[in-house]
């Protein structure tokens, strides 16, 4: 029997975290960073991605974030849960907690620091999906962070031989790999997110199901309009949309990553916090001054 994978559309969040002084998830910061993302019309919440700053935390305080997400999104928004270990045994780990505590989906990035082989990359994928056979899993690919690409051959592999792989995430900002991964899995339903919010536009015309984006976290009236104005036929209201959306998405790339989401939602008046050390909020200067810049222009701020 066919997973069920009809949620798996629109925006989808990778949820910045926010912390209190002892560098532990602020319950009453996240509730209120939920509510904020879901009411801006975001369809789906992804715990743990890259500017979830999922390689900072311990699996107990995963398991801590994951259950106050899940009870406090009631249902609302489907709750995506990040895995982003190198070793296969953790990432099964992590996905059986992670189904065990209501995730209605994970999505796993390719193992960072290794260069692994293409047999060694389906192994790693397929042993990961068949650890939570009934829950559908979506890869990851995301070469900035990981120095190499998931290619179009190994994800064809993985969407027709493992049932519950059902779509992906791609950040690589290569429009012909997101139309290559579109192309080669559109028999099975394969679900493709593009990654890069400044081609969201691009990626659902190539038939992309929606986009897994940063901006729902700061801006997420902009993002959801470049969505459901395609999603209703506005072909030329969403590329409008996209194209403001664009100068403030650029306008993150000067800063260090990931902070400058949390600058943004905190220049909006949001209140998120910092992120954690090494890392550290944005300081005066050309930088911040760009981010201010960008977003006056586009009248967030």
């Amino acid at each position: 029997m066919a997973l069920n994978t009809d949620f798996m559309k629109g925006v989808v969040v990778p949820m910045i975290t926010p912390i209190d002084a002892d560098e532990r998830i602020d319950e009453k910061r996240i509730k209120e960073q939920i509510d904020y993302v879901i009411d801006g019309g975001t369809m789906g919440i992804l715990l743990f991605g890259s500017n979830g700053e999922f390689y900072q935390f311990e699996e107990d305080e995963m398991e801590r974030g994951l259950k106050i997400t899940v009870e406090h999104v009631a249902g609302r928004v489907p709750v995506y849960f990040g895995i982003g270990a190198i070793s296969t045994r953790k990432c099964c780990r992590l996905a059986k907690m992670a189904v065990a505590n209501g995730a209605q989906s994970i999505s796993v990035l390719q193992p960072m620091f290794l260069k692994p082989t293409e047999a060694e990359l389906f192994l790693h994928f397929k042993t990961i999906a068949d650890s939570i056979p009934e829950t559908p899993m979506l890869l990851y690919n995301n070469p900035g962070r990981v120095n190499y690409t998931l290619s179009a051959n190994l994800v064809d592999r993985l969407a027709h031989e493992v049932p519950n792989i059902v779509g992906m995430k791609d950040t690589s900002g290569d429009i012909t790999q997101t139309a290559e991964f579109i192309r080669r899995t559109r028999d099975v339903n394969f679900k493709v997110f593009g990654g890069k919010d400044t081609l969201l536009y691009a990626s659902m015309c190539h038939g992309a199901v929606g986009g897994v984006c940063t901006a729902a976290n700061f801006m997420p009236e902009l993002i959801n309009d470049v969505y459901y104005k395609f999603a209703e036929g506005d072909l030329q209201g969403s590329l409008e949309a996209q194209f403001k959306l664009n100068p403030v998405r650029l306008s993150m790339d000067p800063a260090s990553f990931p902070v400058a989401a949390k600058d943004m939602a905190n220049l909006r008046g949001r209140d998120v916090g910092v992120p954690y050390l090494p890392s550290l909020p944005t300081p005066e200067g050309p930088a911040l001054n760009g981010i201010r810049k960008a977003m006056e222009e586009a009248g967030l701020i």
